[in-house]
Parts: C-alpha cells; sequence; structure tokens
C-alpha cells in the first residue's frame, strides 16, 4: 500500500502550523512464551530467530516511508516488541547504524531497548549500551516467585534482581516495569514488591495495573485479581513509596527522578508523530493539512514478505476532524502537568472551541484544573480517568 506523497501534501480542512516532534517505533515480535497477560503482538521463537531477514525487512519498510518524514528530526527511537533483548546485540548494533545512515537523529535522541530477566546474561546489557542503546526497560513484573509463575514469567526474582543490577550498572537512565493487582496479591505483597524496586535505585519505574485483556489467555480463563478497592490501596501505597524515594509521578502509570523522564512515551503522551515499522506496528504521522494513521501487516512471516517487496503497510486511514479532539485528549489527560491550549491547537490544528464543552464539564466534576494557558488533571481526575477521557468521545 504506498500512497503518492502529493496525497498527503494536498489541502485539506486541518491547518497545522507546524509538526510536532517525530519518534521511531521499532517492533521486534519474538519472545521466549507468550504470557498469558499479553495482547501485545508477540509471538514464540520457533527454532532460530530470522535476525538478519528481519532486520532487511525493517531497512526496506523505513526507506518506502523516508518520503513521508523527509528533513525531519528523530528525537527518539523505542524498540519494543516482543522481547528485543533475545536479538543480539550485534543485530541491535547493525538495526542502530542502517537507521542512522538513513535518518536525521536528535544529537541527544533517545534510544530505548525492551529487556526482560529471562534473556540475558551477564555483559549482554553492556553490549547493547555498546551498540548505541542509551535507556533500558526492564520488564520484571514482580520479585515474587509466586506471581511471576502465575504471570507466566519465564524469570525468577534473583534473575531480577541480577537484571536490574546489571542494566544499573551499564546504563545512566534505565526504567523497571511493576505490575499490581496481580491474582492472590495482598497489599503486604505489594509492598515488599515496591521496597524491593526501590533498593535497587532505579531512576524510572512504570507501573501498570493488571487488565485482563481480550484474545489473551486470561481472558478465556480469567484468574481471581483483587477488588477494585484493594487495587486502589494498592495504587496509594505505590505513591507514598515512590515519592518517598524521590520519585515523581508525572503520568498516570510512570514515575521518575528528575531528568529521567522517558522521551519516547512522553511524545506519544502530548499526541507527537511517531513512524513505526517493524511486524503490526503503528504509525502516527501528522502533514499540514491532516493527521494520518498507518497499520504493519502483523504476522512476522507475511510482515517480511511484505516489506521486502516494498509494501508493509495492511491499513491506512486519516484521522476525522472529530475523532482529533478525543485522540488528542486521551494521551494528553495521563501527564499529571496536563498540556498547554496552543498545544491543543497546534498538534490537532483545530481551535479550542472544539474542547470547550468538555473542558467546562470536567471542571465541574472536579476532574481538572485550568487557567488560560494550560489545563491539568486534578487527584481525581487521575483517579477517575477513564470517566474524564470519556467526556470528550
Amino acid at each position: 500500500m504506498v500512497t503518492d506523497i502529493q496525497h498527503y501534501m494536498r489541502s485539506g480542512t486541518l491547518q497545522l502550523s507546524a509538526l510536532p516532534p517525530l519518534s521511531l517505533y521499532v517492533h521486534l515480535p519474538w519472545c521466549l512464551k507468550k504470557c498469558p497477560y499479553c495482547d501485545f503482538n508477540s509471538h514464540e521463537v520457533a527454532g532460530e530467530m530470522p535476525e538478519q531477514r528481519y532486520i532487511d525487512a525493517l531497512v526496506a519498510d523505513l526507506e518506502a516511508s523516508l518520503p513521508l518524514i523527509w528533513g525531519r528530526t528523530v528525537h527518539s527511537i523505542f524498540i519494543g516488541g516482543g522481547t528485543p533483548s533475545l536479538f543480539s546485540p550485534q543485530a541491535i548494533d547493525r538495526l542502530l547504524g542502517d537507521l542512522r545512515a538513513r535518518l536525521r537523529l536528535e544529537a541527544d535522541c533517545e534510544i530505548t531497548l525492551e529487556a526482560n530477566p529471562g534473556t540475558f546474561e551477564k555483559d549482554r546489557f553492556r553490549a547493547f549500551r555498546g551498540a548505541g542503546v542509551t535507556r533500558l526497560s526492564v520488564g520484571v513484573q514482580s520479585f515474587d516467585d509466586r506471581h511471576l509463575k502465575a504471570l507466566g514469567r519465564v524469570h525468577d526474582r534473583a534473575q531480577a534482581i541480577a537484571a536490574v543490577e546489571e542494566a544499573a550498572q551499564a546504563f545512566d537512565t534505565f526504567n523497571l516495569d511493576i505490575m499490581y493487582a496481580l491474582p492472590g496479591q495482598t497489599l503486604e505483597n505489594l509492598e515488599q514488591d515496591m521496597r524491593q524496586a526501590l533498593a535497587l535505585a532505579p531512576p524510572h519505574i512504570s507501573i501498570y495495573h493488571l487488565t485482563i485483556e481480550a484474545n489473551t489467555y486470561f481472558a478465556k480463563f480469567p484468574p481471581v485479581i483483587p477488588e477494585d478497592d484493594a487495587a486502589y490501596a494498592m495504587l496509594d501505597r505505590i505513591t507514598e513509596l515512590t515519592e518517598g524515594a524521590g520519585l515523581q509521578r508525572y503520568e498516570v502509570s510512570a514515575y521518575a527522578k528528575p531528568g529521567h523522564r522517558c522521551f519516547h512515551n512522553l511524545n506519544y503522551w502530548q499526541f507527537g508523530d511517531y513512524l513505526g515499522i517493524g511486524a503490526g506496528a503503528h504509525s502516527k504521522l501528522s502533514f499540514a493539512h491532516r493527521v494520518v494513521r498507518q497499520v504493519r501487516y502483523r504476522e512476522p512471516k507475511l510482515y517480511m514478505d511484505k516489506a521486502l517487496a516494498g509494501g508493509a503497510v495492511t491499513q491506512e486511514t486519516e484521522v476525522s476532524r472529530a475523532e482529533l479532539p478525543f485522540e488528542f485528549m486521551l494521551n494528553a489527560l495521563r501527564l499529571k502537568d496536563g498540556f498547554r491550549l496552543q498545544d491543543f491547537a497546534e498538534k490537532t490544528g483545530l481551535p479550542v472551541t472544539a474542547i470547550q464543552q468538555g473542558l467546562a464539564e470536567a471542571e465541574r466534576k472536579g476532574f481538572i484544573e485550568r487557567d488560560l494557558v494550560r489545563i491539568q488533571p486534578t487527584a481525581q481526575g487521575f483517579d477517575f480517568l477513564n470517566d474524564l477521557q470519556a467526556l470528550f468521545l
């Protein structure tokens, strides 16, 4: 599906005065074992991973997309999965070299790689650092062997601790992923997890409530998870403990020390642009008069065939004027600092009147605070984020 670039440049209903920052997302779809809660496009490794052919496909995919981002600088790269740390450091080195040769990267471009504790041996993380990765995101989920087992993780507590210690030595900044409201988890269990996590002094933690997603093993065979009240109590405790450790909650599920916020995710939440390459990857790209979304073929083998033939994109849609306000608000309201009204106008090409009604209702319900410049969710707005976002549907 290759669209002529002129097609994007023609006039349309939106007026974007400037293009937002651009990020690159690279999807590496393989993992050792599919987790029962995972609804990402990930596939268990059977036999040998076709590292080189997959990277060839990524490069072909990128080259076909270059006309859409011509002349734009890339501010961050995020290599997600699957389990990207299954790829050899040599393969990651080659991938980053191929990206650098074709893109204009910001001088301090943040390059994140997702890694799982069950997939690293000593010095592997250092080798990723040597390849040019600047930030590691370690998917620990829990430090409790019982909970790790319930989540179908391939690592245990000892491997989790060793991986985080190695990440701390190899990288100036890294992220730790933790999940809560797990099957059979008590408030006391969660506290132990959090104390162990904070003892490792991570500069950034992402903490997610376990949700049962459609089309997962857990959707077919639902585990018993803590009631809403218990989960709220856990979240309150998480907020207290992270604050005590000098981590600030800057997004609904992200906590960071000063200077360690994840730029790549911030760009998503601030309705920035991203080009997604790899099996099943999504893109959101802005042009002077329109915002376009793309989706790549999901199945890795099919993706490689299609990308190498110059047609990795299976779906392409223009975001309608009617959908833009909700799409912007869905992301921006996740941020503690909220957003500037000027950003709404700049990134959607729409007047602020498009969200006035929703803002008035949100303020009436005590979900937001606002002045003439900025809109911010209140503590209550954060607690009832879904209800707040729904006001802009």
